[in-house]
C-alpha cells in the first residue's frame, strides 16, 4: 500500500509492531500523552493549533529561556553576572539571539 498524503502522523506511525504485540514503552508513553494531552479535542489526530500547542506551549517563556541560555553559555566564571568582558568574548552568541536583536542594532547604527 501507497502512504496516503492526507494521513496525520501519529505515535503508531513512528513503530512498526511488525507481529511483536508487546509495545515498546516510549510507544505507551507516547500514546497516553497524545490521548491526554496533544489531541485536545480528541478526533484522533493533531490540528493545526493542538501541533502549536505542542511544539511552542503558551506558558514557555522564551524570553526568559533565552535569557537564562545567554547567561549560562557567556558567564565563564559562573557568578551569575556578566562582565564586559564575558559578553564580548562570546559576542557571536548575543548578534545571533533573538532575545538582544544587538544584531539588527549593528545593522542600523551606522557608527558600528
Amino acid at each position: 500500500g501507497g502512504a496516503d498524503p492526507d494521513h496525520a502522523l501519529l505515535p503508531g506511525d513512528m513503530y512498526s509492531q511488525d507481529g511483536d504485540a508487546d509495545e515498546p514503552e516510549w510507544v505507551k508513553t507516547e500514546r497516553e500523552q497524545f490521548v491526554e494531552f496533544r489531541d485536545k479535542n480528541r478526533d484522533g489526530k493533531m490540528d493545526k493549533e493542538e501541533t502549536k500547542d505542542w511544539i511552542l506551549p503558551s506558558d514557555y517563556d522564551h524570553a526568559e529561556a533565552e535569557a537564562r541560555h545567554l547567561v549560562y553559555e557567556s558567564d565563564q566564571d559562573k557568578d551569575g553576572k556578566l562582565t564586559r568582558e564575558e559578553i564580548v568574548d562570546k559576542s557571536d552568541l548575543f548578534v545571533g539571539s533573538q532575545a538582544t536583536d544587538f544584531g539588527e542594532a549593528l545593522v542600523r547604527h551606522d557608527e558600528f
